[in-house]
Protein backbone atom coordinates (compact mmCIF):
# COMPACT_ATOMS: atom_id res chain seq x y z
CA UNK A 1 0.00 0.00 0.00
CA UNK A 2 2.47 2.21 0.75
CA UNK A 3 4.44 1.93 -2.40
CA UNK A 4 1.34 2.42 -4.06
CA UNK A 5 0.51 5.62 -2.55
CA UNK A 6 3.78 7.31 -2.56
CA UNK A 7 4.06 7.04 -6.32
CA UNK A 8 5.05 10.23 -8.02
CA UNK A 9 4.98 12.41 -4.75
CA UNK A 10 7.56 15.24 -4.50
CA UNK A 11 7.78 17.52 -1.87
CA UNK A 12 7.08 21.22 -2.12
CA UNK A 13 10.82 23.68 -1.88
CA UNK A 14 12.11 22.94 1.40
CA UNK A 15 12.80 26.73 2.68
CA UNK A 16 9.01 27.06 2.70
CA UNK A 17 8.51 23.48 4.28
CA UNK A 18 11.16 24.87 7.26
CA UNK A 19 9.39 28.25 7.49
CA UNK A 20 5.90 26.30 7.86
CA UNK A 21 7.43 23.68 10.52
CA UNK A 22 8.87 26.25 12.45
CA UNK A 23 5.60 28.18 13.18
CA UNK A 24 3.48 25.07 13.34
CA UNK A 25 6.10 23.97 16.27
CA UNK A 26 5.25 27.82 17.82
CA UNK A 27 1.73 28.11 17.28
CA UNK A 28 1.09 24.36 18.67
CA UNK A 29 3.02 24.47 21.51
CA UNK A 30 1.20 27.89 22.63
CA UNK A 31 -2.27 26.89 21.95
CA UNK A 32 -1.86 24.07 24.02
CA UNK A 33 -0.70 26.36 27.04
CA UNK A 34 -3.20 28.50 26.54
CA UNK A 35 -5.85 25.64 26.26
CA UNK A 36 -4.42 23.01 28.81
CA UNK A 37 -7.38 24.11 31.35
CA UNK A 38 -9.94 23.46 28.33
CA UNK A 39 -8.56 20.22 27.67
CA UNK A 40 -8.55 19.04 30.84
CA UNK A 41 -12.04 20.14 31.62
CA UNK A 42 -13.12 18.03 28.02
CA UNK A 43 -11.03 15.21 29.23
CA UNK A 44 -12.69 14.70 32.98
CA UNK A 45 -16.57 15.29 31.22
CA UNK A 46 -15.54 12.61 28.55
CA UNK A 47 -14.34 10.00 31.56
CA UNK A 48 -17.17 11.11 33.96
CA UNK A 49 -19.47 10.19 30.74
CA UNK A 50 -18.54 7.42 29.50
CA UNK A 51 -14.71 6.32 31.49
CA UNK A 52 -11.98 5.35 29.38
CA UNK A 53 -10.66 6.13 26.78
CA UNK A 54 -10.39 9.38 26.87
CA UNK A 55 -8.78 9.96 23.36
CA UNK A 56 -9.42 7.96 20.06
CA UNK A 57 -6.67 7.03 17.90
CA UNK A 58 -6.72 5.70 14.29
CA UNK A 59 -4.27 5.59 11.38
CA UNK A 60 -4.41 8.15 8.95
CA UNK A 61 -2.50 8.57 5.75
CA UNK A 62 0.72 11.42 6.60
CA UNK A 63 2.92 13.64 4.17
CA UNK A 64 3.83 10.53 1.44
CA UNK A 65 1.77 8.29 2.03
CA UNK A 66 3.07 7.19 5.53
CA UNK A 67 0.71 6.69 7.85
CA UNK A 68 0.44 7.98 11.46
CA UNK A 69 -1.57 7.58 14.82
CA UNK A 70 -4.10 10.83 14.86
CA UNK A 71 -5.74 11.67 17.74
CA UNK A 72 -9.10 12.47 19.04
CA UNK A 73 -11.23 13.15 22.10
CA UNK A 74 -13.68 10.06 21.58
CA UNK A 75 -16.94 11.13 21.19
CA UNK A 76 -18.47 7.76 20.34
CA UNK A 77 -19.36 5.17 22.63
CA UNK A 78 -16.13 3.84 24.34
CA UNK A 79 -17.72 0.02 23.01
CA UNK A 80 -17.84 1.58 19.62
CA UNK A 81 -14.60 0.39 17.15
CA UNK A 82 -13.47 0.63 13.77
CA UNK A 83 -15.90 -2.50 12.36
CA UNK A 84 -18.29 0.60 12.31
CA UNK A 85 -18.96 3.39 9.64
CA UNK A 86 -15.99 4.74 8.65
CA UNK A 87 -17.97 8.00 8.66
CA UNK A 88 -19.84 10.02 11.44
CA UNK A 89 -23.40 10.25 10.12
CA UNK A 90 -26.26 12.94 10.77
CA UNK A 91 -27.62 11.83 14.14
CA UNK A 92 -24.96 9.30 14.55
CA UNK A 93 -26.29 6.71 17.54
CA UNK A 94 -22.67 5.90 18.61
CA UNK A 95 -22.52 9.49 19.34
CA UNK A 96 -22.37 10.20 23.42
CA UNK A 97 -23.93 13.47 24.71
CA UNK A 98 -20.19 15.47 25.75
CA UNK A 99 -19.32 13.71 21.56
CA UNK A 100 -22.27 15.50 20.53
CA UNK A 101 -21.30 19.03 21.82
CA UNK A 102 -17.68 18.22 21.21
CA UNK A 103 -18.12 17.68 17.65
CA UNK A 104 -20.59 20.94 16.91
CA UNK A 105 -17.92 23.17 18.01
CA UNK A 106 -14.96 20.78 16.60
CA UNK A 107 -13.42 20.62 20.35
CA UNK A 108 -13.06 16.58 19.81
CA UNK A 109 -9.90 17.76 17.25
CA UNK A 110 -8.28 19.70 20.00
CA UNK A 111 -5.70 16.58 20.78
CA UNK A 112 -4.21 16.92 17.09
CA UNK A 113 -2.33 20.11 18.70
CA UNK A 114 0.27 17.24 19.71
CA UNK A 115 0.09 15.56 15.94
CA UNK A 116 1.35 18.93 15.01
CA UNK A 117 4.02 19.32 17.60
CA UNK A 118 5.24 15.97 16.77
CA UNK A 119 5.27 16.74 12.81
CA UNK A 120 2.56 14.37 11.88
CA UNK A 121 0.38 17.29 11.00
CA UNK A 122 0.12 21.14 10.19
CA UNK A 123 -2.24 24.33 11.13
CA UNK A 124 -3.53 23.84 7.31
CA UNK A 125 -3.16 21.16 4.80
CA UNK A 126 -5.46 18.54 3.25
CA UNK A 127 -7.53 16.79 6.07
CA UNK A 128 -5.71 13.25 6.38
CA UNK A 129 -7.59 10.31 5.38
CA UNK A 130 -8.17 6.60 6.86
CA UNK A 131 -7.01 3.80 5.51
CA UNK A 132 -9.86 2.64 4.86
CA UNK A 133 -9.68 5.44 1.81
CA UNK A 134 -5.76 5.04 0.85
CA UNK A 135 -7.23 3.52 -2.85
CA UNK A 136 -8.83 6.76 -3.67
CA UNK A 137 -5.23 8.40 -4.20
CA UNK A 138 -5.00 7.83 -7.88
CA UNK A 139 -5.19 9.08 -11.22
CA UNK A 140 -3.23 12.02 -10.39
CA UNK A 141 -5.24 12.38 -6.72
CA UNK A 142 -1.93 10.97 -5.12
CA UNK A 143 -0.51 14.49 -5.57
CA UNK A 144 -2.18 15.21 -2.27
CA UNK A 145 -0.15 13.15 -0.28
CA UNK A 146 3.08 15.72 -1.01
CA UNK A 147 1.81 18.23 1.14
CA UNK A 148 1.69 17.30 4.96
CA UNK A 149 -2.03 16.65 6.33
CA UNK A 150 -3.65 19.38 8.57
CA UNK A 151 -5.90 20.27 10.89
CA UNK A 152 -7.65 22.62 8.76
CA UNK A 153 -7.87 23.90 4.99
CA UNK A 154 -10.90 24.68 2.45
CA UNK A 155 -12.00 21.49 2.25
CA UNK A 156 -12.58 21.75 6.06
CA UNK A 157 -14.34 25.07 5.29
CA UNK A 158 -16.39 24.22 2.46
CA UNK A 159 -17.10 20.53 3.29
CA UNK A 160 -17.75 21.73 7.21
CA UNK A 161 -21.29 19.79 7.13
CA UNK A 162 -20.17 17.14 5.14
CA UNK A 163 -22.53 13.93 6.77
CA UNK A 164 -25.36 16.31 5.47
CA UNK A 165 -24.42 15.08 2.16
CA UNK A 166 -24.67 11.33 2.53
CA UNK A 167 -27.71 9.90 0.81
CA UNK A 168 -29.96 8.81 3.01
CA UNK A 169 -30.14 5.20 1.90
CA UNK A 170 -27.16 3.52 0.07
CA UNK A 171 -23.20 2.75 0.36
CA UNK A 172 -21.71 6.13 2.26
CA UNK A 173 -18.62 5.07 1.76
CA UNK A 174 -19.06 4.21 -2.29
CA UNK A 175 -20.62 7.80 -2.43
CA UNK A 176 -17.77 9.20 -0.54
CA UNK A 177 -15.14 7.67 -2.76
CA UNK A 178 -17.13 8.40 -5.66
CA UNK A 179 -18.27 12.16 -5.14
CA UNK A 180 -16.92 13.59 -2.27
CA UNK A 181 -13.41 12.59 -2.35
CA UNK A 182 -13.05 13.77 -6.19
CA UNK A 183 -14.14 17.03 -5.44
CA UNK A 184 -12.45 17.63 -2.17
CA UNK A 185 -9.20 16.28 -4.07
CA UNK A 186 -9.62 18.63 -6.85
CA UNK A 187 -9.91 21.77 -4.22
CA UNK A 188 -6.91 20.83 -2.80
CA UNK A 189 -4.84 19.86 -5.07
CA UNK A 190 -5.63 23.94 -6.73
CA UNK A 191 -4.94 25.13 -3.41
CA UNK A 192 -2.00 23.55 -1.98
CA UNK A 193 0.29 24.09 -5.41
CA UNK A 194 -0.24 28.03 -4.66
CA UNK A 195 -0.67 28.28 -1.10
CA UNK A 196 0.55 31.78 0.55
CA UNK A 197 1.33 32.44 4.16
CA UNK A 198 -1.88 35.36 3.80
CA UNK A 199 -4.28 32.54 2.50
CA UNK A 200 -3.56 30.14 5.36
CA UNK A 201 -4.20 32.54 7.73
CA UNK A 202 -7.43 33.18 5.85
CA UNK A 203 -8.89 29.78 6.15
CA UNK A 204 -7.67 29.41 9.89
CA UNK A 205 -10.20 32.41 10.67
CA UNK A 206 -12.48 30.97 8.58
CA UNK A 207 -12.23 27.79 10.54
CA UNK A 208 -12.49 28.76 14.12
CA UNK A 209 -15.37 31.22 12.70
CA UNK A 210 -17.16 27.94 11.99
CA UNK A 211 -15.79 26.26 14.39
CA UNK A 212 -16.72 28.16 17.48
CA UNK A 213 -18.31 31.41 15.96
CA UNK A 214 -21.29 29.73 14.00
CA UNK A 215 -22.30 27.45 16.38
CA UNK A 216 -22.20 30.18 19.15
CA UNK A 217 -24.66 32.41 16.93
CA UNK A 218 -26.86 29.94 16.00
CA UNK A 219 -27.18 28.32 19.42
CA UNK A 220 -27.78 32.47 20.46
CA UNK A 221 -30.34 32.18 17.15
CA UNK A 222 -32.68 29.31 18.54
CA UNK A 223 -36.11 30.28 19.51
CA UNK A 224 -36.80 30.12 23.29
CA UNK A 225 -39.51 28.07 24.98
CA UNK A 226 -41.31 31.61 25.05
CA UNK A 227 -41.04 31.76 21.04
CA UNK A 228 -38.25 34.65 21.64
CA UNK A 229 -35.24 34.77 20.18
CA UNK A 230 -31.77 34.06 22.47
CA UNK A 231 -30.35 37.52 20.80
CA UNK A 232 -31.24 40.71 23.12
CA UNK A 233 -32.64 43.45 21.17
CA UNK A 234 -30.09 46.28 20.94
CA UNK A 235 -32.68 48.79 21.43
CA UNK A 236 -34.76 51.15 19.11
CA UNK A 237 -36.76 49.03 16.50
CA UNK A 238 -34.65 46.62 16.51
CA UNK A 239 -35.37 43.42 17.60
CA UNK A 240 -34.85 39.80 17.59
CA UNK A 241 -35.84 38.79 14.50
CA UNK A 242 -34.21 41.59 12.48
CA UNK A 243 -30.79 38.75 12.94
CA UNK A 244 -32.73 36.48 11.16
CA UNK A 245 -31.62 35.72 7.72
Amino acid sequence: MSETVNAGCAGPAAPAVRLRRLVDILCAGMAIFVSLPILLVIALAVWIEGGRPILYSQLRLGLNGAPFRMYKFRKFRADCDDRGSPLTMVNDNRMTTIGGLLAAFKLDELPQLWNILRGDMSFVGPRPETLVFADCFRNGFEKILEHRPGLVGPCQVLFRHENEMFPPDGNVADFYREVLFPAKAKIDLAYYSNRTVTSDLRWIVQAVWIAVGEPLLNRMRRPRPDGQSGIAPTGGSVGANSFQK
